[in-house]
């Protein structure tokens, strides 16, 4: 069978690779993001030495999922399914060891699924149908584009040019459905006929959540409907569903992130545009656990929005029940990789799925699987300055504490009840949260005790200046704060006066609503590039936090020496200069002259 033939060749190549010790950087890291940055992939244009590339990055995806997992494959050579997924499509079916692997039967009948998948691909935008990509505690997390609209199912190739500018193949292996069709069944039994595909293969995978990242409830242009959504189908077709409406900036919105110096803290998406329709919907046994104001999510910045969302969604995967959960925004090539690549990698830091992969390895399968082979234009982002991509891994830094951890989760449901309150071990036990989560009322642990010496190891190791952290100043600190429950503050300061910090010598870490790379007012840290490699810390760290470290790092390396040092066009302007020089420096390229220390 497919599956067992791939299962099998992972796994013998899985063993090969990971014999030794591996480099600090995944071979074929710079490589990949050389290609992707180079062309956006397409399955039917893997020809020629773009193609070779390309299988090898596709023969490292199957042989990192084989680590840990049993898998069928399910063909999508040339793009006969979508011109814009990988060629082979993993679908996960349990976790293995490499004696499992052996004797790999797959439960899957490949030929029925596609059979599913071809006939429900009309019904998403482009033909991005639902697709499993994550299996964690056998429940699938998927991802997709949104509803096709009837501009798309009626005319889908003139639809896709301008939508896209530029044609599209996505649709040419479907039989069309011509006017005259749509005439004599009308929209209903044509909407009835797709999307009831769509839920066959949605319940064929246990899905019950849906989470709409839209910022509109219909996508339009040029005044025309082009697509639509679950949570405005007039039929409720999905009424069975849970719909969650949670809308997320699209990628232009980064252009901003971009021109602030990457800065997300104190970026606030601007929900008054005249497109923005889609309003934050949640249902209500969802929210109870989480202790966030959701009331409040139009004057989150993008740090705090992001966090939040993404602490929903571990929610939501982590619940007691097998419910499957579906992601999706528009076209599903932008801010559904985002979530979807922060959801495995903070399950992996957890030790949760890809249990075997180091973190160099889980980087490449996340960068080349969840966004290179399903079709994130990253040539085209760049261009424009759209750096959603950037931003996903640089925002690792963001959710490095427990309160993102699905095992505090479990651990919680495992503890007996008890009263309410904190204990002097409870307080001991919470560590300084990213200010994005802890300066929040509405935010999971937003307790936070005032800025203390003894705090000084969960600072970010950006800090380079920290306030010892011995036993003596302990003392002090704790003789002048009690350690009782009522020392504990809720704090929520006002945003600091808008300004961006200089690239040059030492800056002073911005005060902001939501930052939680920059701790406090009353440290400095060394440059402000967003490329420079973090440097040691003193304090030893959690497990989590040492991985999603050592990913942030090994991307910003990565990067930095591919992709990052071209992203920039030459500009006569010392800021870019001042940029890029940061930029080298950080990574080792350029050694720091004595006036910057």
């Amino acid at each position: 069978m497919a599956g067992a033939r791939a299962a099998a060749t992972a796994s013998s190549a899985g063993s090969s690779a990971s014999s030794g010790n591996p480099p600090p950087q995944e071979p074929g890291l710079g490589e990949l993001l050389e290609e992707f940055s180079r062309t956006q992939y397409r399955a039917k244009e893997c020809s020629g030495t773009g193609g070779s590339k390309v299988e090898r990055i596709e023969k490292r995806c199957l042989e990192l999922f084989g680590r840990d997992y049993c898998f069928s494959v399910i063909p999508n050579m040339n793009g006969d399914i979508c011109g814009h997924y990988p060629r082979h499509i993993v679908f996960l079916e349990y976790e293995s060891s490499e004696k499992e692997k052996d004797t790999f039967e797959s439960t899957v009948q490949v030929s029925k699924l596609q059979d599913l998948i071809h006939r429900s691909k009309m019904a998403r935008c482009r033909g991005r149908f639902v697709c499993p990509v994550i299996l964690f505690k056998g429940k699938h997390i998927c991802r997709s584009a949104t509803l096709a609209g009837w501009g798309e199912l009626y005319g889908r190739s003139g639809y896709n040019y301008f939508f896209s500018g530029g044609a599209d193949d996505a649709w040419a292996d479907v039989e069309d459905v011509t006017e005259e069709d749509c005439a004599v069944r009308g929209d209903t039994h044509l909407f009835d006929k797709v999307r009831g595909y769509d839920i066959k293969l949605l319940r064929y995978l246990s899905v019950r959540y849906i989470c709409d990242l839209m910022v509109e409830n219909k996508k339009v242009k040029f005044g025309m409907n082009v697509t639509s959504s679950e949570k405005v189908d007039k039929a409720q077709r999905y009424a069975d569903f849970t719909l969650l409406s949670i809308p997320y900036p699209g990628c232009e919105f980064f252009k901003e992130y971009k021109d602030r110096d990457y800065m997300a803290e104190g970026l606030i998406f601007n929900w008054k545009q005249d497109y923005v329709d889609a309003p934050l919907s949640i249902p209500d046994f969802l929210t109870h656990s989480l202790n966030i104001d959701w009331s409040q999510y139009q004057s989150w910045d993008l740090v705090q929005q992001t966090q939040n969302y993404l602490k929903l969604l571990l929610s939501l995967v982590n619940s007691d029940d097998d419910s499957g959960l579906l992601v999706h925004c528009i076209s599903g090539w932008d801010r559904t990789p985002l979530f979807i690549s922060l959801l495995r990698l903070s399950l992996w830091a957890d030790g949760l799925i890809h249990a075997s992969l180091k973190p160099a390895e889980i980087l490449y399968l996340t960068v080349a699987y969840d966004w290179f082979l399903f079709g994130h234009m990253l040539v085209d982002r760049l261009s424009k300055g759209e750096e959603i991509f950037f931003f996903c891994f640089n925002f690792l830094k963001h959710i490095t504490s427990e309160e993102f951890s699905a095992l505090k989760t479990q651990r919680r449901k495992s503890l007996p009840a008890r009263d309410a309150g904190f204990t002097l071990e409870d307080i001991c036990m919470l560590r300084r949260k990213d200010r994005g989560s802890t300066t929040s009322l509405g935010s999971d642990f937003s307790l936070v005790m005032e800025s203390s010496p003894g705090a000084a190891g969960s600072f970010t190791y950006e800090a380079v200046e920290l306030v010892p952290a011995g036993a003596p100043t302990q003392a002090a600190w704790r003789k002048s704060h009690s350690s009782s429950p009522q020392s504990v503050l809720w704090n929520r300061p006002q945003p600091s006066e808008d300004h961006l910090p200089s690239h040059q010598g030492l800056v002073e870490a911005r005060s902001s609503s939501s930052s939680s790379s920059n701790h406090s007012d009353n440290f400095f840290r060394m440059g402000s590039s967003p490329l420079e490699v973090p440097k040691p810390r003193l304090a030893a760290l959690s497990d989590r936090e040492t991985r999603l470290q050592e990913v942030r790092s090994a991307f910003l390396a990565a990067y930095s020496s591919t992709v990052g040092l071209r992203a920039v066009a030459p500009s006569p302007s010392g800021a870019i200069g001042g940029l890029l020089e940061q930029f080298a420096r950080g990574v080792g390229l350029r050694g720091i002259s004595s006036n910057a220390l």
